[in-house]
Parts: structure tokens; C-alpha cells; sequence
């Protein structure tokens, strides 16, 4: 019963924020100056950047990890 009410509260929660955004302009100056300017790409770039990184990592951990589980199973 617990966990149907809280289910319950989070959808509500959810979809009143929804609706907080219906008066809102679509259009964001910001974003299209920085459009205009060429400046998007060096956005696009850094975060290309950052989840190569992430991914780096994730892989060489995963190489990590399947090492040593290969060393644990064999003693």
C-alpha cells in the first residue's frame, strides 16, 4: 500500500511540474546567439569531450575488473 501511494505522489509531483511550463516561450535567445555566433560547436565539443572521457573510463575499468575476477577464479 506504501509504495502504490508513493507511486501515486511522484506522478502527481510530475505532472503539476509539466504543467508549470505551458505559459513558457519555446525560444531561447541564448541558445540562438550562441547558434549565430558559431559558438555551439565548442559546446557540442566540450561535452563530445567529457563523455568520451566517461566512456574511457567505463572501459577501462571494465578491463580492470574482468582481470582481477580472472585472478580470483583461478586460486
Amino acid at each position: 500500500m506504501k509504495r502504490l501511494f508513493f507511486f501515486f505522489l511522484v506522478f502527481t509531483f510530475t505532472s503539476l511540474n509539466l504543467f508549470a511550463q505551458q505559459g513558457v516561450d519555446t525560444e531561447v535567445a541564448m541558445a540562438d546567439q550562441m547558434r549565430a555566433d558559431g559558438k555551439i560547436w565548442v559546446v557540442v565539443g566540450v561535452i563530445a569531450l567529457i563523455f568520451a572521457g566517461i566512456i574511457t573510463y567505463l572501459v577501462r575499468l571494465d578491463s580492470k575488473l574482468t582481470k582481477v575476477e580472472k585472478e580470483l577464479n583461478i586460486r
